[in-house]
């Protein structure tokens, strides 16, 4: 077998990324919520990406309150925890699989290979991900979040290689190439593959990796499974 792990990134790979019309309606209803300018709300909560990334924000909750202080808008916990659910409805519909994704998962574990995730996400990602039906196939989970630092930072991917009990050189990286995830894991040695689904929609901007991407390029994650064949 040629790998010993198989990594992925989560949006964009293993689930759909956000659709962008559904991320910004989202985000216009949490803002009538806390009867703030949905301009103000959304320019602050992009703003603010890398605390939530990062657990400099631990919670959704500290995050809307710094946005709400900000802006000037008095604190209201009813208001607040009613955004929060708002956002975690939002990313819990995320969370579905694409059509080959856990068949695809189980093939790889029957090869043998363990299973690493990597996400950049906020702390709602980490609390949904034991409800979701990744959580019996994905073997080791890295939220950037819960540790503090987001790819392509060279220690995430070591801590899932150490988690995984693995070297980088033995993993194989699937991802849609946000935050220059494919750069940094070939960086470390992982042989690294880009999924370019064709109908997805998006955010390029946190895809600099696609755009200028050379190695290779998969349109369905099954079609991974020829690369441990």
């Amino acid at each position: 077998m040629k790998y010993k792990a198989v990594i992925f990134d989560l949006f964009g790979t293993l689930v759909d990324m956000f659709p962008l019309a559904e991320y910004h309606s989202t985000l216009s209803e949490m803002a009538s919520i806390l009867a703030v300018s949905s301009e103000d709300f959304t320019r602050l909560w992009l703003e603010t990406v890398n605390e939530r990334f990062t657990g400099a924000f631990p919670t959704l909750e500290s995050n809307i309150e710094h946005i709400c202080q900000v802006i000037g808008m008095p604190l209201e916990d009813s208001h607040i925890t009613e955004a929060v659910r708002i956002r975690c409805q939002f990313t819990r519909r995320m969370f579905k699989p694409r059509p080959d994704t856990i068949e695809t998962l189980i093939q790889f574990k029957e090869a043998g290979c363990k299973i690493g995730l990597v996400s950049d996400c906020s702390s709602e990602v980490p609390d949904l991900w034991p409800n979701t039906p990744f959580i019996s196939l994905v073997d080791v989970s890295i939220f950037s979040c819960a540790v503090g630092f987001t790819k392509p930072d060279p220690r995430i991917y070591r801590l899932v290689c150490k988690r995984l009990a693995v070297m980088p050189q033995d993993c194989l990286y699937i991802g849609d190439g946000g935050s220059n995830e494919l750069t940094g894991a070939s960086q470390m040695g992982m042989h690294t593959v880009l999924i370019r689904a064709p109908y997805q929609d998006g955010y390029d901007f946190y895809r600099p990796d696609a755009k200028r991407w050379q190695g290779p390029v998969i349109s369905r994650l099954k079609d991974a499974l020829a690369f441990v064949a």
